[in-house]
C-alpha cells in the first residue's frame, strides 16, 4: 500500500508533507490523483475541500509545467492553513484556495448546503476532486458537486470521489449515474474507496 513517505519521494518534496491523520486524504487516494494528473496533464483542476490534495495537485502542475488548481474551502481557518502550506512549499502561484461558504442549492427538488461556486465562474474543468463538504453536515453532502458543476465540466473530464466505500457515497454515485447518461464509473479499492467517473459528452 502506498505511504505518505513514498508519495513525498515520488513528488520530490524537499519538506515533509503536513499530514493530519483525522483530516488528510489517504496516501493511496493521493497517489491516484497524482498519477492521473501527471499522465493526463489537466489544465484546470477543481477540488472540493483543500489540504494535502492541494499540495499534491499543485506539485503535479509544477512538474507538468501546465495546469492550475482551484480549491473551494468552506472553513476560513482551513483555507488560510492550506495557503500557508502552499507558500511553504513554494506552490502558491499554482493554486487558488477560495473561501467558499456553504449556501443553499436546490438539486433534484431537494435543498442542500454546498459551496458557493461563484469563484469558479467561467472555468472549463478538466479534473474534479471531491473530498468535501463533510458528511456530518447533511445526508448526501457531496451530491451537489456534479449537478452544480456539470455544465463547466469539459468533455473527457475525470471526477475523483473520495470516501466512496461509505454507503452514502455509493448512493450518490448511483443517483448521478441515473441522472446523467454520459458518465462511466469505476470503483477503485483504496483505503477509503474511490469512485472515478468520466464524462463523455460527445
Amino acid at each position: 500500500m502506498q505511504t505518505y513517505w513514498q508519495l513525498q519521494q515520488q513528488l520530490k518534496f524537499e519538506q515533509e508533507m503536513p499530514v493530519t491523520p483525522e483530516w488528510s486524504a489517504a496516501a493511496d487516494f493521493l497517489s491516484l490523483i497524482k498519477d492521473h494528473c501527471l499522465s493526463k496533464k489537466p489544465e484546470t483542476i477543481v477540488e472540493c475541500s483543500s489540504g494535502l490534495t492541494s499540495l499534491v495537485l499543485s506539485r503535479c502542475c509544477q512538474i507538468n509545467n501546465k495546469g492550475h488548481v482551484y480549491s473551494l474551502e468552506n472553513g476560513e481557518e482551513f483555507q488560510q492553513q492550506t495557503l500557508k502550506q502552499l507558500k511553504q512549499f513554494d506552490l502558491l502561484n499554482l493554486a487558488d484556495v477560495f473561501h467558499a461558504p456553504l449556501i443553499r442549492h436546490t438539486i433534484m427538488q431537494r435543498d442542500y448546503d454546498w459551496y458557493n461556486p461563484q469563484a469558479l465562474r467561467g472555468l472549463e474543468i478538466d479534473m474534479l476532486v471531491i473530498d468535501g463538504p463533510p458528511g456530518f453536515i447533511q445526508k448526501y453532502s457531496r451530491l451537489p458537486a456534479l449537478p452544480v458543476l456539470y455544465d463547466q465540466l469539459a468533455d473527457g473530464a475525470c471526477i475523483f470521489l473520495d470516501d466512496a466505500a461509505r454507503d452514502e457515497e455509493k448512493e450518490i454515485v448511483e443517483i448521478w449515474l441515473k441522472e446523467y447518461t454520459d458518465l462511466s464509473h469505476e470503483y477503485i479499492e483504496t483505503e477509503r474507496g474511490c469512485s472515478v467517473i468520466k464524462i463523455n459528452k460527445v
